[in-house]
């Protein structure tokens, strides 16, 4: 008996010497601190058709290099440097007046605005709170809030607009997110050697926002907005306001329902010419068929309606022909845009492709303008790897727009190839 038992466990010792039994693995411990890297590489061209101003084309390099700091009691902390840099100089990156401030400083023979100047910059650095269903954040920082019609990062651009602010967010109620933000400035897109409102917009600024998605597939936000800015030569208080606003999303089979509404009123230190009141809407509905998503949509902004911190560049066309008038920096007559874009995956190099054509008028909806024709292809070739190509051409309908100036009365072209790189 015991022959056979020994023979047994002496014949089954080798069918286990290959596979040990192993203790499960244990993951290595987090760093302290990781680094952060976002690069982009962009060729940029834009031929604006006004007599006087030249075509122009920009190569530029922008790097993001950061450092954040592993969860510590809650506590964390994000350092992030910007820097750009510019291959060539065929190009204005600010309006020709602050042409010390200029990749090309030449007011004489000024060329079509690039706005991505030369520039090294701290572009976030903040301590961070996480606990109790609330974050709380305190530094320069980037805020986007809903669409960026209102407030945003100017993403678009190379050098993005930060805040230096507190913000607060809360979900401790379900169903419910709350944010407030107080900042004294928002640090615009022009780089650090920019001066006056170019640099940045400073004054007192609070940002309440509120979104309930407990009413099934409906979604409601609530926002206010008061903006109360420091008066500079640019300004003159004009971009002064308080916004308040309601926004509804309803998706209803293949259809997705989108609604907005704000009424803006003027502030202390807005100018008496200014209107007390003016009003913004915005309205769409998409529909999914198969791979193919059709947006057709409206949005209106009043005489004197602003958006002094939004992320201009996603709204009216990729030319950004009536960007001046939607921040402010030149009265705002009234926008009327009604749009319709498409969006698809090709079948081929896993490329998406998305295409929009836009009607563009004062706010008596004249649609006296101009119209606009945008392309953009993307592939994306992995989590940290995006290639975009985008194309937009602005047709103007002349210096005058039914009984107004039209603010945007040349055409314009654009056309970019980028490489963005991230982890």
């Amino acid at each position: 008996m015991k022959r056979t038992l020994l023979l047994t466990l002496a014949a089954a010792t080798p069918l286990y010497a290959g596979s040990p039994v192993s203790a499960p693995e244990v993951p290595p411990a987090e760093h302290w601190i990781k680094p952060t890297l976002d690069l982009r590489a962009r060729f940029e061209y834009g031929d604006f058709d006004a007599p006087g101003t030249d075509s122009a084309s920009a190569f530029t390099l922008r790097e993001r290099v950061g450092l954040v700091t592993r969860d510590w009691h809650g506590f964390s902390a994000l350092i992030e440097g910007e820097f750009l840099q510019a291959i060539g100089d065929d190009y204005d990156s600010a309006p020709t007046p602050f042409a010390t401030q200029t990749t090309r400083p030449n007011p004489a023979n000024p060329t079509t605005q690039i706005n991505d100047p030369e520039t090294n910059e701290l572009n976030q650095a903040y301590l961070q709170y996480q606990g109790f269903d609330t974050i709380v954040r305190a530094g320069r920082q980037r805020i986007i809030l809903n669409n960026a019609a209102m407030v945003g990062n100017v993403g678009w651009r190379q050098n993005e607009q930060t805040f230096d602010a507190i913000s607060i967010t809360n979900t401790s109620i379900d169903d419910l997110s709350l944010y407030y933000a107080y900042a004294n400035r928002a640090n615009r897109i022009f780089g650090s050697d920019a001066t006056g409102a170019l640099r940045s917009f400073a004054g007192d600024i609070h940002l309440f926002n509120a979104t309930y998605t407990g009413l099934g597939d409906l979604s409601l936000t609530g926002y206010a907005l008061l903006m109360d800015f420091d008066e500079t030569a640019a300004n003159a208080g004009y971009i002064s306001n308080n916004t308040y606003g309601i926004i509804a999303t309803q998706p209803l089979g293949p259809v997705t329902l989108y609604g907005e509404t704000a009424l803006q009123t003027d502030t202390s230190s807005s100018p008496a010419s200014k209107p007390d009141e003016a009003w913004y809407a915005h309205v769409n509905a998409s529909y999914q068929a198969g791979s193919h998503t059709f947006t057709l949509g409206c949005e209106y902004l009043d005489a004197d309606f602003v958006t002094p911190l939004a992320t201009v560049h996603a709204f009216n066309g990729f030319a950004d022909a009536l960007i001046g008038p939607r921040l402010g920096l030149v009265r705002n007559p009234g926008i009327a845009d009604i749009y319709l874009t498409h969006a698809t995956p090709l079948p081929f190099w896993g490329l998406k492709f998305n295409q929009s054509i836009h009607l563009l008028g004062d706010n008596n909806s004249d649609l006296d303008y101009g119209w606009e024709y945008d392309a953009v292809l993307a592939k994306k070739f992995n989590e940290n790897f995006l290639a975009i190509a985008k194309f937009a051409y602005f047709d103007a309908s002349g210096p005058t727009a039914g009984p107004i100036a039209n603010p945007a009365p040349f055409d314009t072209t654009r056309f970019s190839v980028e490489l963005n790189y991230k982890f």
